[in-house]
């Protein structure tokens, strides 16, 4: 795969602010994470649109073309060319060609536009996505792996430490900790990067756990199941949709995760108390 990267843009700046703490206003400097139009472009057509934080954008694009199902494996991508101009940033992926006119008949046939988290669709039936059974890996955690999970997560994300202000997607392996971490202003977005990191690296996804900052809704089940982690953590609550497509899937599900307390909502045979 070639890659031709040309990007200037910080993920976040700093701006003045007046804050009013202790009865008092004064001026004080804060950092805020820098949010641009991402444009995913194949075969030199636009097919999704997103605001997203640029930073990590070869694996933006890697885990985003896999997760929406464009793509079958990474090898199917040709060449990523990354080209800022003045409004945002054009991800050119080039597949190779077999794909990219299985790509475009889709696009034919394409009714208008769409949002994140759903891009690229033209049915309910894909946007309702079976999600594919995780393997059998034989993956299993304990109550002190989950709170390592969400505390090393919390301690790894750089940019959200500057900001406070950016969804965070870690994969946890329990003998090795925290391998990757990717962070952006949207939570499919920190995922869809998380998936593209680990994936290139050559990591198997059943080895570990994907670990996120946010809610979980059908698409995120959906993505860490292309993944195929038999295990997601996350610190808000989930959907009701996404428990029930977790449980055919096979994904354990543990949300609420706070400190040392969490819940279970799906296959807690993985969990070893």
């Amino acid at each position: 795969m070639n890659i031709s990267f040309v990007d200037s843009r910080a993920s976040h700046e700093a701006v003045q602010t007046i804050a009013f703490r202790g009865g008092v206003a004064a001026p004080a400097t804060r950092s805020v994470p820098e949010e641009v139009a991402i444009a995913f472009s194949y075969g030199g057509s636009s097919h999704a649109v997103m605001m997203a934080t640029p930073a990590d954008l070869i694996d933006f694009a890697v885990g985003f073309s896999l997760t929406e199902g464009l793509i079958d494996t990474v090898s199917q991508i040709e060449a990523i060319e990354i080209v800022q101009d003045e409004v945002g940033i054009d991800v050119q992926i080039a597949l190779v060609d077999d794909v990219e006119e299985k790509l475009r008949a889709r696009r034919r046939h394409m009714m208008g536009p769409v949002g994140c988290g759903l891009c690229g669709i033209e049915s309910l039936e894909q946007a309702v996505r079976t999600v594919r059974p995780v393997l059998s890996s034989g993956l299993t955690i304990t109550p002190d792996d989950v709170s390592r999970a969400v505390a090393s997560l919390g301690d790894h994300q750089q940019l959200n430490h500057k900001t406070r202000a950016v969804h965070g997607a870690g994969f946890f392996v329990p003998e090795s900790g925290l391998v990757a971490v990717r962070e952006d202003v949207g939570r499919h977005n920190a995922l869809d990067k998380l998936c593209g990191a680990v994936i290139a690296s050559g990591v198997s996804g059943g080895s570990g756990v994907v670990v996120v900052t946010s809610r979980l809704s059908i698409e995120m089940i959906q993505k860490a199941g292309f993944l195929g982690s038999p295990i997601l953590i996350a610190i808000s609550a989930p959907t009701a949709y996404a428990i029930r497509t977790a449980e055919e899937a096979g994904i354990t599900m543990i949300a609420v995760a706070r400190g040392e307390d969490f819940e279970i909502f799906t296959h807690p045979h993985r969990v070893i108390f």
